[in-house]
């Protein structure tokens, strides 16, 4: 049974128990005696979604995109899942997904999907942000800073401070934002501090910190300075973060996509959709529920074990500049 078949199903059984069950029986030869033999040694399921019900998920950027997929597969999972963004109209229908998809795994547990209107760039909104969690979920277990964006492809010289800023903002300022408040409360007043002890990472001596890197956080190009200023900047905090929490059971861990189809790129190319359909033309990217699947993956990984780094790729893409497409018939 090869690792990518044991992946597969592993994926798969959290949405179809039964597809687990006949991959298992059909890869059942005597070559596979010792794969057999190795399970029942670690008694251990190929993906322990059990370690996932129950947990509360804090998502943000949870509107669409890998966010939202990424909520929905939470769900499937039994957990409980905060879901934040700007565009509070939309966070609703992804909630209702999140309800409809818990349902559907048949899940006894977990299951508490509520929706929360925030701007990570907006500093009094992070300030404010734990008042308007209701206050059983206020435990959170695992933090998905996934919330960014890049506007542009101009060079330097031609870019907008503007954007510079509003990408620095949420990209970078507000991750670091939120991340302080749940790893370790900043008191920012004693009204506050009872809040905030609900959440520290540090004082509850668990938690999982998982941020949405890129391949622009390990290798720059041209058109994309401030965008691969940000990620770059992500990249060492998350590091940074890793080293500094060294003695604690505190996880990190850092996803770092390449070309992900998602309205990403139409926002980079302010809403031109055929100019960012261009982007994918001649190859198959990855899709948000690819990286939800590697996000849920690392959450759901044994509490001793940490993915530090998670690099995803589309299999005809090699680096940030470098990839193959299919000439045209």
């Amino acid at each position: 049974m090869s690792l990518r078949l044991i992946r597969s199903c592993s994926i798969s059984c959290l949405r179809r128990p039964d597809i687990y069950r006949r991959a298992l029986f059909h890869s059942t030869g005597s070559s596979n005696s010792t794969f057999l033999r190795f399970i029942a040694t670690r008694n251990m399921s190929v993906f322990n979604a059990s370690r996932l019900i129950g947990k509360t998920v804090l998502i943000t950027g949870a509107s669409s995109g890998i966010g939202a997929a990424t909520a929905i597969l939470f769900a499937k999972g039994g957990s409980n899942v905060i879901l934040t963004a700007r565009r509070a109209d939309v966070l609703q229908k992804v909630a209702d997904e999140c309800t409809a998809a818990h349902k559907a795994a048949g899940m006894q547990y977990g299951g508490k999907f509520v929706t929360v209107q925030l701007d990570v760039s907006d500093k009094s909104q992070i300030n404010g942000f734990l008042e308007k969690i209701p206050a059983d979920l206020r435990e959170v277990d695992i933090l998905v800073n996934n919330a960014g964006y890049v506007v542009g492809v101009d060079k330097v010289g031609d870019l907008s401070m503007d954007n510079v800023e509003g990408m620095f903002s949420t990209n970078v300022f507000g991750l670091i934002a939120l991340t302080q408040l749940l790893v370790k409360g900043v008191y920012l007043n004693l009204r506050l501090q009872l809040l905030l002890s609900f959440v520290d990472f540090k004082k509850r001596k668990t938690g999982h910190v998982i941020n949405l890197g890129s391949i622009a956080g390990r290798e720059a190009y041209a058109g994309g300075s401030i965008y691969c200023a940000t990620k770059h900047a992500v990249n060492a905090f998350t590091g940074a973060l890793m080293r500094e929490l060294v003695d604690t059971p505190i996880r990190v861990t850092e996803i770092q996509p390449g070309m992900v189809e998602t309205e990403f790129s139409v926002t980079r190319f302010r809403g031109d959709k055929s100019a960012a359909d261009k982007v994918y033309e001649g190859l198959q990217p990855l899709v948000a529920e690819d990286i939800a699947e590697e996000i849920v993956w690392a959450a759901s990984r044994p509490p001793h074990v940490n993915l530090a780094e998670v690099f995803v790729l589309p299999v005809n893409q090699a680096s940030a500049t470098l990839n193959y497409r299919a000439p045209r018939l």
